[in-house]
């Protein structure tokens, strides 16, 4: 989840970047626009906040045509005492895909440098380009949900 969260927010500072200086900002809520350069920092920080390493970094992956990441962690601690004999030494494992699924829609005709009307799942968002602020856009998880697909 995390590297997936990571790249969501790497989304977000694009598209804040793109508002009103790219004609092509609305082509951010497709939602692979990130290249995704801290999603393996951000697996490694969550995997050592539960005691355990991340395996291989976080590997992109598409999901339903959505972009997101998988990633596999092994526990640093062992399963220990169990009724199963000789696992007292095994680590635990565990993987998971995230991906990043884009909330919001807009008109098909939707003119970049006009003010677009986006709908984030009944949400409706303003953007003006060209009276445009960071602040105009709602928090990250408006725009784009991140969730596990596997």
């Amino acid at each position: 989840m995390a590297a997936a969260q990571d790249s969501r927010d790497e989304l977000v500072r694009g598209l804040t970047e793109a508002v009103g200086t790219d004609d092509h900002w609305l082509d951010w809520f497709d939602g692979d626009k990130f290249q995704g350069a801290g999603a393996t920092a951000a697996a490694d920080r969550l995997a050592a906040a539960n005691d355990s390493t991340v395996q291989g970094g976080a590997q992109p992956a598409v999901v339903n045509g959505f972009p997101g990441y998988r990633v596999e962690i092994q526990t640093r601690y062992t399963v220990g005492k169990s009724i199963i004999p000789g696992t007292e030494s095994r680590h635990a494992t565990a993987h998971a895909t995230a991906v990043i699924e884009p909330r919001c829609t807009f008109a098909a005709d939707a003119d970049p440098k006009k003010p677009v009307d986006l709908d984030c799942h009944g949400r409706i968002v303003n953007i003006d380009p060209g009276n445009f602020h960071s602040d105009d856009l709602p928090d990250a998880s408006v725009l784009f949900s991140v969730h596990l697909a596997e």
